[in-house]
C-alpha cells in the first residue's frame, strides 16, 4: 500500500513537471504497442496487439493486420508503407480507448516522461524499488519547496496588499499540490483495495 501511494503521489506530480510532448510513450516507435505490432506482422497472427485496444475494435485491428499483409507482399516500399499503416492504426485505436488524442507516430528515441520509463524498467528487472526512491524523492522536493514559498510570503502577508496577495497565490499552489497528490494516492489505495488496476496513459 505504502509503494502504491507513493507512485501515484509522484505520478501526479510527473505531470506538473514534465511537458505534454514528452509524456507520450505508447505513440512512440520504439514503444510497446508497436514493439507488439512488429511482433503481429512477423507471425501473421493479430493477437499480440489486441491487448492494446478495446474489445469492440477488435475486428478494426484485425482487418487492419490483414490489410497490411496483403500489400507487404508487393515489395520492400509497399512493406515499408504497409508496416506504418498497421503501426499507426493500432496507436490511433489504442489513444482513443484511452480517451487521448492520437498526434501521429513519434520517432524512436523520443523523450519520455521519466517515470514512465522508470516504470518499464521496474516491470523489467522485477523490482519496484528504484522507481519508488525516485518518485518519492520528487513528491518530497515537490511539497518543501511549495511549503517553503507559502511560509515566507506567510510572514510578509499583511505588511501590504501586495504582500498578501503573494502569500494568497503561495498558500493556493501549496494547498492544490497537496490535495491533487493526496487525491491520486486516495485514488491507488481504493482501485488496489478493489482489485481493479488504476487507468493510465502511456
Amino acid at each position: 500500500m505504502r509503494h502504491a501511494s507513493a507512485l501515484a503521489l509522484a505520478g501526479a506530480l510527473s505531470l506538473t513537471l514534465v511537458p505534454r510532448a514528452a509524456l507520450a510513450h505508447c505513440d512512440t516507435l520504439d514503444g510497446p504497442v508497436v514493439k507488439d505490432a512488429r511482433a503481429a506482422l512477423d507471425s501473421k497472427d493479430v493477437t499480440p496487439v489486441l491487448k492494446w485496444v478495446r474489445h469492440d475494435k477488435e475486428g478494426e485491428i484485425g482487418e487492419a493486420l490483414r490489410h497490411a499483409l496483403g500489400v507487404r507482399a508487393l515489395g520492400p516500399d509497399a512493406r515499408a508503407l504497409a508496416d506504418r499503416f498497421f503501426f499507426e492504426t493500432l496507436v490511433r485505436v489504442h489513444r482513443e480507448g484511452e480517451g487521448a488524442p492520437y498526434t501521429g507516430l513519434k520517432p524512436a528515441g523520443t523523450a519520455v516522461d521519466p517515470g514512465i520509463a522508470a516504470s518499464d524498467t521496474a516491470l523489467e528487472t522485477g523490482s519496484v524499488e528504484p522507481l519508488v526512491k525516485l518518485l518519492t524523492a520528487e513528491v518530497d522536493r515537490g511539497l518543501r519547496h511549495r511549503f517553503a514559498e507559502a511560509a515566507e510570503a506567510r510572514t510578509h502577508a499583511a505588511e501590504s496588499v501586495e504582500k498578501g496577495r503573494r502569500f494568497v497565490a503561495a498558500y493556493v499552489e501549496f494547498m492544490h499540490y497537496a490535495e491533487r497528490l493526496l487525491l491520486n494516492a486516495s485514488s491507488a489505495a481504493s482501485h488496489a483495495e478493489q482489485g481493479k488496476p488504476a487507468e493510465h496513459a502511456h
